[in-house]
């Protein structure tokens, strides 16, 4: 009950890229880069399992970027002229790379990393890929000149990792759909339909991540523009309530996301967000069970997990090792109080 995990992401340390960035450059290469990205993985696992997380991620150590990270394994992509687009419907500017040919995957993606993490850990074990609408959002498309058509090429792509990730003993596989909540109406006429060809096949448990965005400028003015509900998600929880999807993983504290919505869901676990990632406060274990405790009029019991409101990628260590403890405190106080 409650059990505590995380969206995905979490900082990466100095010596391995740029630190309090979303897109850091690396910093060594190689060997060296692939050896820096095996310690920062076992690294992050170990600080999951001291703060008292119940399932646990690879943090995303040997990924730039939670998208970029899986297409440079896929055929058709051209990193060498990347071109800038704004992305979450113009919300910021970035540099993305170009389609230019038929997707197809090099071979493995996340094989390295996965199999690192389950030899390490007897923790439950998820691990995150950018959902399809997510990365058409993210490229500059120069081929298929159709979005639907490009994102269920890249959901069989997804689908082939996903099951060979589980293949690696992975025990959920998570779809990263931050567009989700911007393009609302594609969600109901393709998006989960994409979701359910990257999932096509799992018997292991299967989630969708839609938030605000990570915690940086762009995404935190967006959301002061949204007035004072956030209602994106009341679009999108029906069709995803009748989806193969078994979990949704959701932003809840301190957004003006109304509680009820979550209602929304039934039959679904709900991976509530106790922790905020866009405020460099700690929150207190006390705060955190109050949150879970307001969900619960919402969300069976049995089906409520304490996460984290998005990624943790481009903050400080510090704070994000100190938000993990208070998330883990959190839960077990939940457990305490509403058992």
């Amino acid at each position: 009950m409650f059990n505590a995990t995380i969206a995905g992401s979490l900082p990466k340390p100095f010596w391995l890229a740029e630190t309090n960035k979303l897109w850091p450059q690396w910093k060594a290469g190689g060997d060296e880069l692939a050896t820096a990205k095996r310690d920062a993985t076992l690294l992050w696992l170990k600080a999951q399992e001291d703060a008292g997380l119940d399932i646990v991620t690879d943090g995303e150590q040997s990924r730039q970027h939670f998208v970029h990270g899986f297409l440079e394994a896929v055929e058709g992509i051209d990193f060498a002229h990347k071109v800038e687009m704004g992305i979450r419907n113009d919300r910021y500017k970035a540099m993305v790379p170009q389609v230019v040919g038929p997707l197809r995957l090099k071979g493995r993606v996340h094989e390295t990393e996965a199999k690192l993490a389950r030899a390490h850990t007897r923790k439950k074990l998820k691990f995150t890929l950018p959902g399809p609408m997510t990365i058409v959002d993210t490229v500059a498309d120069r081929h298929y000149d159709d979005k639907v058509k490009l994102a269920f090429a890249f959901a069989d792509l997804l689908n082939q990792e996903a099951r060979a990730l589980q293949a690696d003993g992975v025990d959920v596989i998570q779809f990263d759909e931050p567009a989700f909540n911007v393009y609302t109406d594609d969600v109901v006429a393709w998006g989960v339909e994409a979701l359910h060809r990257a999932s096509a096949g799992l018997t292991c448990t299967t989630a969708v991540h839609i938030c605000y965005g990570y915690g940086i400028k762009a995404n935190i003015d967006w959301k002061a523009s949204l007035g004072s509900e956030w209602r994106q998600y009341e679009a999108i929880f029906p069709v995803l309530a009748k989806s193969r999807i078994q979990q949704v993983s959701l932003e809840c504290t301190n957004s003006h996301v109304p509680p009820d919505l979550m209602a929304l869901l039934p039959g679904k676990d709900v991976l509530v967000g106790v922790i905020d990632v866009a405020n460099d406060r700690v929150e207190t274990p006390e705060e955190v069970a109050d949150t879970i405790g307001r969900a619960l009029q919402f969300v069976p019991k049995e089906r409520l997990f304490a996460c984290t409101n998005c990624g943790m990628a481009p903050m400080a260590r510090a704070i994000a090792m100190a938000k993990l403890e208070a998330l883990a405190k959190g839960a077990a106080l939940a457990r305490q109080r509403y058992a």
